[in-house]
């Protein structure tokens, strides 16, 4: 699915005009495009501060933040590298803490579309050659490096050596590009492993456990899953980690989510079998409350988006677009609705399954409302109405856009016993635009 961005400074707009017009903007595996742009420019990979590098098909983005929390709560600074953006494509590149101004983003951009004229790079590609200069020029304690597809040939794997390598909740999808097993995909994920770098994973089945062993095996990388080498439990509003140093207790996260608890648990587990970025224990307590990942199960504060929904309505978005996504997304709705009517508000990009995700929604779901994501390939709404019907909810309607599904929704709820849950969901591309139109912008 081809990536794309635009921006309100006039020079930064000019460079992402000529990436795009130069380079392919879809997925593109392989390390040959990208290890030939970054020789152009230095080999900036080869000078960044201590690795943190985070693989997953789900929960990878969360893990980065709690790992960014805790580091900067110890008192150090940390780069961040993660995809997609949601609304401004500065939202990718995070420099020692600050996401990266207009200034230097033009500037990078051009120095790396300038060098790589002839590589026929892509989007990804070219980003992750941008990212990789800021945070060579400029000082910080460690760098969190967020895979954006897969991992083997993902253009973030051409990282020397990096402090730690971590692998969050595994599932189905990109089939196309990875592998339609878990297994496969599992060892595509896997491929970030590296000689003596220790691999931090969650716990998975056997066939996919043996798949990222053998993998890790192979590489030389000495694994440490959680279940044998560390673990956690939930005891009432605290999370308590384990593993041979000890145990770590903090709170619950603040991220809303029953799999928030596994994200923070890895992040500190990636952090504890590394050796090269020191973290105190008392940092892990206040990453629990600090950590902030937008689009994710995010209940959006109020604004322009609530204005024509019933007084009490709780808007929430969330941009996982994947059946493993959907299970948690269920499990946390539910908790919220308590017994609520639950309005949902769907679009999805035509390489997503629809009814994968809806599947766990659908018990919970009094009406779905379809909607198209902008500037991008997606499900009609036709589709994802009939997809609504064969999983048996049967209050449906379209709308053009997500302000006008919500004023449909004000007409239809005006005179329910109580108000509504509505919950925005699909895609992270439509969640940018919700966002953007609740004037609610990532910083």
């Amino acid at each position: 699915m081809p990536d794309h961005a635009s921006s309100a400074d006039p020079a930064v707009q000019r460079q992402l005009d000529r990436l795009m017009a130069l380079g392919p903007g879809a997925d593109v595996l392989g390390l040959e495009r990208i290890t030939r742009l970054l020789a152009a420019v230095g080999d900036p990979q080869r000078r960044l501060p201590p690795v943190l590098h985070v693989a997953g098909t789900n929960g990878k983005g969360s893990t980065c933040a709690f790992l960014r929390a805790a580091i900067e709560a110890s008192g150090r600074s940390a780069h961040v590298y993660t995809s997609p953006h949601l609304v401004r494509f500065n939202e990718r590149i995070r420099v020692a803490g600050t996401l990266i101004d207009d200034a230097l983003l033009a500037a990078l951009l051009e120095e790396v579309l300038d060098a790589g004229a002839d590589v026929g790079a892509s989007f990804f590609e070219v980003t992750t050659a941008v990212a990789f200069l800021a945070f060579a020029r400029t000082p910080a304690d460690a760098c969190i490096v967020e895979v954006g597809l897969g991992g083997r040939l993902d253009a973030t794997n051409v990282l020397p050596a990096p402090a730690a390598t971590a692998i969050a909740q595994l599932g189905i999808d990109h089939q196309a590009f990875l592998g339609d097993t878990a297994e496969a995909i599992a060892r595509e994920k896997a491929g970030i492993a590296k000689p003596g770098v220790p691999l931090v994973t969650m716990a998975y089945p056997p066939a996919v456990a043996e798949a990222v062993a053998g993998i890790a095996a192979q590489a030389g990388a000495p694994l440490h899953p959680r279940g044998s080498d560390w673990t956690f439990r939930i005891e009432g509003e605290h999370l308590c980690y384990s593993d041979a140093r000890g145990t770590v207790e903090t709170p619950l996260p603040a991220l809303a989510g029953p799999h928030q608890p596994a994200n923070l648990a890895l992040a500190i587990a990636t952090l504890r079998h590394q050796d090269v970025v020191s973290v105190p224990d008392s940092a892990f307590a206040a990453a629990a409350a600090t950590a902030r990942w937008p689009a994710r199960m995010q209940q959006l504060r109020v604004g322009p988006l609530h204005a024509p929904l019933p007084a009490g309505t709780e808007l929430w978005l969330d941009g996982g677009h994947n059946p493993a996504a959907a299970d948690a997304v269920a499990d946390t709705i539910e908790r919220v609705a308590q017994g609520r009517p639950v309005h949902l508000v769907l679009g999805m990009l035509e390489n997503k399954d629809a009814a994968g995700l809806l599947a766990p929604l659908a018990p919970l779901a009094t009406s779905l409302t379809a909607v198209p994501v902008p500037g991008h390939a997606h499900h009609s709404r036709a589709a994802l109405v009939e997809a609504a019907h064969r999983l048996e909810i049967a209050d449906t309607a379209t709308a053009p856009d997500v302000p006008t599904a919500l004023r449909l929704l004000a007409a239809r709820t005006a005179t329910a016993a109580e108000p509504p849950v509505v919950l925005i969901l699909g895609s992270l591309y439509l969640a940018g635009k919700v966002l953007e139109a609740n004037d609610e912008l990532p910083d």
